[in-house]
């Protein structure tokens, strides 16, 4: 009769052991999918980035060629029309810079639903075995 209440104690911790262990399963499975998200979007900022710095690098081109044309030609409006092209496009690279630095902060490649998942697991499991 001793061994009764033992093999139910047993099982209960076999049973809360495997809970506990698919859950943990869960929650890596649910970390790996919300880093391969933000991954995803760090990959589209670098993207932006990239296409800023061959903006960017057109509108030194063509700013360098306003430049020597307004000297060179002293009041000629086809400097004076490059030389806004130029200003137009560097920013344009300004912008794309900025959104794509700001979407690569740190703060938006971690795993922050899973960490409030794993918060809220800890916490019902505390509970659990509060009230034990």
């Amino acid at each position: 009769m001793t061994t009764e209440p033992q093999k139910s104690t047993g099982s209960l911790l076999n049973e809360a052991l495997t809970h506990v262990s698919s859950l943990v399963r869960k929650e890596v499975d649910l970390a790996r999918a919300e880093i391969n998200e933000n991954l995803h979007s760090a990959g589209v900022a670098i993207g932006l980035i990239v296409g800023a710095v061959v903006i960017a690098l057109t509108a030194l081109n063509v700013l360098s060629a306003a430049l020597v044309a307004a000297l060179t030609e002293a009041g000629i409006p086809a400097g004076w029309s490059a030389l806004i092209v130029g200003a137009v496009l560097g920013i344009i690279a300004y912008v794309m810079i900025a959104k794509g630095t700001s979407d690569l902060k740190l703060r938006s490649l971690a795993p922050t639903r899973t960490a409030q998942n794993v918060k809220r697991d800890a916490q019902a499991v505390k509970e659990v075995y509060d009230d034990k």
